[in-house]
């Protein structure tokens, strides 16, 4: 029988192998990532950028699934959130995030077009005048049949002046259809209903618009012809306005009561012009309320604007030169012929000096006379004037005058 030993009692332990010492490893690091994961410091809560994502085109069709879209963030109809995530790169499991960038692209895009703005007006130069289109700030053309009645104040007030047909004013305030406005010297309220304003205006403008040639020295020769060989017809004041036809070499074609003339191009200022207003100043005050002459002019006013028609007797429809005048006599009990040189040869002759409103002014060429109109007092006539101009109020002196003739008390 052997013999027992206490070294022998004891039992050898087993060897451990490298693969179970992995193996124990292995498991405590992939514990420790779960609890830095779900305790330490939540993984949900970094954010890593994900490669940009480029918009979806017809070469790749599936891109555009993975671009947040604008309803997805709670931005519906806002088209350019679409293109700011896409060149951001965002997906759909990131919507938190592109909601913050795209809202912050937005207010860096609006900073950026506010300073644009800002630095454009400081930018800007500003005229120290105001742009006026023909001489008009904020311009107004009458269109009418005949004139557009200028009042004192809108509705009832009293007749101030007309404005015929494609004239032109300033117009200062709008209010409850009437126009506050002013034209040449006169100022006033017209109905809107027959005033064009804004683009209207200014386009019907260049269609009217005329060139006038101004006169820049006393006693203009009128010439029948382009050549200082021929006629002359009158003699045209310093600052009178004649209506060009043409412009020719050395020469200026005008309008002279519906005949051609001709004025030499030295003497003139041609410049594009408007038609304004013309005043209707009372001269009721000067000669007395019951004044005939003074009745009579008040009458004759009323016409301005109307038409020109060779032959016509219709103060409203259409009326020559004499016979306007015929017209206006008769209102009064005064006959007159339809024919300017043969009424020159009724009444009593007066001068410069001594002619008073409501007294007749004649014109002539080659000596023989061929225009009439009406004194109208302040160095006016009014007269049917030819079909360009119609019935209008020219300085007595717009031609040199044949003869003065007075048939009123």
């Amino acid at each position: 029988m052997a013999k027992y030993s206490k070294k022998n009692s004891r039992k050898k332990p087993a060897k451990v192998s490298f693969g179970a010492y992995f193996i124990v490893v292995l498991a405590a690091v992939t514990v420790c990532l779960f609890v830095l994961r779900d305790v330490i410091l939540p993984l949900d809560k970094v954010y890593v950028p994900t490669p940009a994502i480029a918009p979806a085109t017809e070469s790749d069709p599936q891109a555009a699934p993975e671009v947040v879209s604008a309803e997805s963030l709670g931005l519906a109809g806002a088209a350019d959130v679409v293109e700011l995530t896409g060149s951001r790169g965002i997906n759909d499991g990131e919507q938190e995030q592109a909601l913050q960038m795209v809202l912050a692209d937005k207010v860096l895009v609006q900073l950026g077009a506010e300073y644009e703005i800002e630095k454009s007006l400081a930018e800007l130069e500003i005229p120290e005048e105001p742009i006026t289109y023909f001489g008009y700030n904020n311009l107004g053309i009458a269109e009418v049949s005949n004139h557009l009645n200028i009042r004192e104040k809108p509705v009832d007030g009293n007749l101030v002046g007309k404005l015929s047909n494609h004239a032109a004013c300033e117009v200062l305030d709008i209010e409850d259809g009437w126009a506050h406005i002013k034209s040449g010297k006169v100022e006033g309220y017209v109905s809107t209903e027959f005033l064009l304003t804004g683009p209207k205006a200014l386009l019907l403008a260049q269609e009217v618009i005329e060139p006038v040639a101004i006169v820049s020295g006393d006693g203009l020769k009128v010439r029948e012809q382009p050549s200082i060989n021929t006629p002359v017809i009158t003699f045209v004041s310093k600052g009178e306005e004649l209506i060009v036809l043409d412009q020719m070499d050395g020469w200026i074609k005008v309008d002279l009561d519906g005949e051609e003339a001709y004025v030499s191009a030295d003497y003139v200022k041609v410049e594009d012009k408007l038609q304004t207003a013309v005043s209707m100043k009372d001269l009721l005050q000067e000669y007395g309320v019951q004044s005939t002459r003074a009745q009579l002019v008040e009458y004759a006013k009323q016409f301005i604007g109307n038409r020109y028609v060779w032959g016509g007797v219709s103060l409203t429809k259409g009326v020559d030169c004499s016979g306007f005048t015929m017209q206006i006599y008769k209102k009064y009990g005064i006959s007159l012929p339809h024919h300017a040189a043969s009424q020159a040869n009724y009444g009593t002759r007066v001068t410069a000096e001594t002619i008073r409103p409501g007294d007749l002014i004649f014109y002539s060429k080659g000596g023989r006379i061929n225009h009439v109109g009406i004194y109208i007092g302040n160095g006016q006539v009014l007269h049917a004037s030819s079909p360009r101009t119609g019935i209008k109020i020219s300085s007595m002196y717009y031609r040199t005058p044949a003869r003065m003739i007075s048939l009123l008390p």
